[in-house]
């Protein structure tokens, strides 16, 4: 099995053993598109032996989106009952990040804090300095099976500043384009392995009256992840290093000939009205209902889609996956990856708590759980072939172990940067604005922070 891959700060990333599997029944507000749903605050304690374990109050603050919340309360319950004196409180929910900014802010913080959906950024988080330093902490850490944490991760953690650790990724995934292979089959289209052949099956799928691409346009990172970074890298000869000059802000990163080509065919697409015009008003959920009903052939997403549309996929419905469509005929596929991390305030105040925390979830048993209730990937080697594995999760899989896949850096840019990509991202596929000013856009923001 082997795997071409390139990492920020000059790490491997090996997948070895792995397969995936399929998502499980989420409990709670598992639903990011619940825009009313509320943070569960849950003070936990089992009533087991209180002759053992830690003690005082620990805070976890967790996202509920895609993934369910299903893992987080089976691990808080397993950890609860292994520390019965300690008081577990739980901040959770669909827009947790937005209610727990004010505490961010006051320097009221949760213990440990689980970095995704809208609203979280780990690098503003590090630049703001709220998270604490993990590097020693991670040099020796072992989890409760006595393994090294760094030595069973896919995903080493992020350097900055060189050398410093301030996360842990927790999720290992992948962005794409999503598509019905049954439908496919049905209308007699291919799935595309190339830009030509992309182009191609999307000149069917127009003939045929339905829209060929569909995205969220309400957070533009879907399609920023599901098609622009890919193109970006595949414009590079393949080269994912530029989306590690991207995160740095190095100047002209955001407008050399390989972001140049990227963005031609990105207006190909629009010049073509191969992207559904409706969809920059779409968020996440809508869009990802309008493509199960066949309104449109591919959306862009993260392997997350399946478990989370999982009470509204049609009968027979068959979800295929491609890492990418942008490379030339016989150039390998692009993953772009993506990692959902893990970290420790700064002002914690139960930092004993929160170390033993990370280290009682990052084991392979956890990893098994978190396949079986997300069908997604935790960041850890573990050999999930006995599960009950997800067939688009296994297909993906398939291209992470194929020797014609680069798996590029994950990349987290400054929030400001990120920002007016998302939004040059949008005017660009609505034509509103030209690729040249797209460029203009993001090396304006770039240099702003920069100084």
């Amino acid at each position: 099995m082997k795997l071409k891959q390139t990492l920020g700060g000059g790490l491997a990333l090996m997948l070895v053993l792995l397969s995936a599997a399929c998502g499980g029944t989420n409990s709670g507000n598992t639903n990011g598109g619940t825009p009313d749903a509320s943070p569960t605050e849950v003070a936990s304690n089992n009533g087991a032996d209180s002759s053992k374990g830690l003690t005082g109050e620990f805070e976890i603050q967790y996202f509920v989106g895609g993934y369910g919340d299903s893992w987080w309360k089976e691990v808080i319950s397993g950890f609860q009952a292994a520390n019965p004196e300690l008081k577990i409180t739980q901040s959770a929910g669909p827009n947790i990040n937005d209610q727990m900014r004010p505490r961010w802010i006051q320097g009221d913080t949760p213990d440990v804090v689980f970095i995704d959906g809208a609203g979280s950024n780990e690098r503003q988080m590090i630049d703001d300095g709220q998270l604490m330093d993990l590097t020693e902490f991670l040099k020796e850490a072992e989890n409760t099976d006595g393994e090294k944490l760094t030595d069973i991760l896919i995903s080493q953690p992020t350097a900055y500043e060189g050398t410093k650790n301030y996360t842990l990724p927790l999720v290992f995934g992948s962005w794409g384009l999503f598509y019905d292979k049954a439908f496919f089959n049905e209308k007699g289209w291919k799935a595309p392995t190339n830009w030509s052949e992309f182009v191609a099956t999307n000149e069917q799928v127009k003939a045929s009256g339905i829209s060929s691409l569909i995205h969220t346009g309400v957070y533009p990172y879907y399609i920023n992840g599901g098609l622009v970074d890919s193109a970006i890298v595949a414009g590079n000869g393949g080269d994912g290093s530029i989306l590690t000059q991207q995160a740095n802000l190095e100047e002209g990163s955001f407008s050399g000939p390989a972001v140049q080509k990227a963005l031609a065919q990105v207006v190909e697409l629009v010049d073509k009205g191969m992207i559904d015009p409706g969809a920059v008003s779409l968020n996440h959920t809508d869009a990802q209902i309008q493509w199960l009903q066949h309104k449109a052939a591919f959306i862009p997403s993260g392997l997350w889609l399946e478990n989370e549309m999982s009470k509204d996929i049609p009968e027979g419905f068959e979800f295929g996956f491609i890492p990418s469509v942008a490379q030339g005929a016989g150039e390998n596929n692009i993953v772009i990856p993506y990692t959902n991390t893990i970290a420790i305030a700064e002002k914690a105040k139960n930092v004993e708590a929160a170390k033993a925390f990370v280290q009682y979830a990052f084991t392979k048993a956890n990893a098994i759980r978190w396949a079986e209730l997300t069908g997604a990937l935790m960041n850890i080697k573990a050999d999930l072939t006995n599960t009950s594995a997800s067939e688009v999760v296994k297909e993906a899989m398939a291209f992470f172990n194929s020797d014609t896949t680069t798996v590029a850096p994950v990349a987290v840019l400054n929030a400001d940067v990120e920002k007016a990509k998302q939004d040059a991202t949008i005017a660009l596929t609505t034509g509103r604005i030209k690729a040249e000013e797209w460029m203009q856009r993001l090396e304006a923001a770039a240099a702003k922070v920069r100084k």
